[in-house]
């Protein structure tokens, strides 16, 4: 059967949590690669939507300028591809509304609330989606001869560091990081770990030594 070439390509990833049969349970997200610019997009509009050459750029600066002054007040503003508003949080636990002051809240972000109109048309995929034919996203997590290999080379120094391990696993920073952490735990842990500045570094449970 010829491979799929059109709709969206997607990844497979795997999440923390596991099915009934032990292995990880599965997500998808687009595949790595499928972006454009603002470039593409100016360029894009003013050969096929009629705009001049820096039209869209100057459209979107007056609409942050305005939209952000607006939402610096505290309103969501409304726009055909959804509303916009400040996110707000917080600091520190309160249970009496009497003990909250305005020093007490922060700003925190945006809120995006896509309109219908914009989630329809960016849903408007009529050639379905193909599988990446990528390795599962930090699939070789899960497949401890490799792992214990790819530690293996990490420690050639005598211990490893989070990037190190990167290199060897091909895995991402918070999953190399929550491999290693794992490997300092339980009964029996393999690892111990020692914050030495703005890094951790991670030593065979033979050369132990208290953090």
């Amino acid at each position: 059967m010829p491979r799929k070439t059109d709709g969206i390509e997607f990844e497979i990833h795997p999440r923390p949590t596991k099915g009934e049969d032990g292995k990880p349970l599965l997500y998808v997200r687009p595949a790595k690669g499928m972006k454009k610019s603002f470039r593409d997009l100016d360029t894009f509009c003013n050969k096929y939507r009629g705009m001049r050459p820096g039209e869209l750029q100057h459209a979107f600066d007056v609409v942050m300028d305005v939209v952000g002054q607006w939402m610096s007040y505290g309103y969501r503003v409304e726009t055909p591809i959804g509303s916009f508003a400040p996110k707000l949080k917080l600091l520190g636990e309160h249970t009496d509304p009497k003990t909250i002051r305005g020093k007490d809240v922060i700003y925190a972000g945006i809120d995006f609330i896509p309109s219908k109109d914009f989630i329809r048309k960016g849903g408007n995929n009529r050639e379905g989606f193909r599988k990446s034919l990528g390795p599962v996203g930090n699939s070789q997590m899960y497949n401890e001869t490799m792992m214990a290999e790819a530690l293996k080379r990490s420690m050639k120094l005598g211990y490893t560091t989070i990037p190190e391990f990167m290199i060897y696993s091909g895995l991402k920073r918070d999953s190399a990081k929550s491999y290693l952490d794992s490997l300092c735990k339980g009964e029996h842990p393999h690892l111990w770990r020692v914050r030495e500045s703005r890094r951790w570094l991670y030593f065979p449970k033979e050369s132990e030594h208290k953090e």
